[in-house]
């Protein structure tokens, strides 16, 4: 096992043992007695919310209605709000994706994958980091609380557009869908690029109120961006009012169906 494949064990293992929320992928035990050190999680039966928005795992697809997505991200967001304002130490995940968000049985989300996160500066301070995470989903190679919402926002983006954080083979904004959206809201025509059945099912004022967050979420200056626990808590209210104006809200378990 080479040098960095151990420590992101070791990392991993370290952060998952001091985390304990009910959306962060549990930690059961680790196997050190054989050639390849093994940690051993929970079962996500659902696997990642990245297959079941854009390709579908293992042949089954889940069909996610647009009250379910918004409730994905806000479970999502308290837990990433958690482990940035709540675990002692503070964590950066720092390769947040929907690759990196599971569903479990009854479609909750799991945040998980802690071998690119560290620890929190002290002092709330950047540092300087090398470069981790998934092309679409970085800015820059500071190393904040921030950077996170960043990668957030577009988790939030392919759940309201159904498109992939990046697209070599669209040509729009490089094929990143963070600068198509903002290009798009810019010239006050974000609604173009959201799904259909998202706005007929949360409504239009939901669908602006969801897109002026992630507009923000995704500022060049890290300064301007909310913090994690504000970007939880106005999720969490969208939610509830997609659900309860919603006109399809309510009819089945989470809003879930399969295929």
């Amino acid at each position: 096992m080479e040098e960095k494949q151990v420590s992101g064990f070791a990392r991993e293992m370290l952060i998952l043992s001091q985390i304990n929320h009910r959306n962060v992928v549990k930690l059961l035990g680790c196997c050190l007695e054989v050639e390849a050190p093994i940690l051993v999680y929970e079962y996500v039966p659902n696997g990642s919310l990245h297959g079941h928005i854009h390709t579908g795992d293992g042949g089954k697809k889940l069909v996610l209605p647009a009250d379910a997505r918004l409730r994905i991200a806000a479970e999502a967001a308290d837990a990433l709000a958690y482990i940035q304002s709540s675990a002692s130490p503070p964590i950066l995940h720092r390769d947040v994706k929907t690759a990196n968000i599971l569903l479990d049985g009854e479609v909750n989300a799991k945040v998980s994958d802690f071998g690119a996160s560290r620890v929190a500066p002290a002092d709330g301070a950047a540092v300087a980091a090398l470069v981790q995470g998934t092309l679409g989903y970085l800015l820059t190679c500071q190393l904040t609380g921030k950077s996170d919402v960043y990668s957030f926002a577009v988790v939030v983006l392919e759940l309201l557009t159904g498109r992939k954080a990046f697209c070599a083979e669209d040509d729009r904004e490089d094929g990143c869908l963070a600068f198509s959206f903002l290009a798009a809201a810019q010239a006050g025509q974000h609604r173009e690029v959201m799904d259909g059945r998202v706005m007929a099912v949360v409504g239009l004022e939901v669908v602006d109120e969801a897109a002026e967050l992630v507009a923000q979420c995704l500022s060049l200056s890290s300064e301007e961006r909310p913090t994690m626990k504000e970007v939880a808590n106005k999720l969490q209210t969208l939610t509830t009012r997609a659900c309860s104006g919603g006109k399809n809200a309510g009819t089945k378990t989470n809003g879930v169906a399969h295929y």
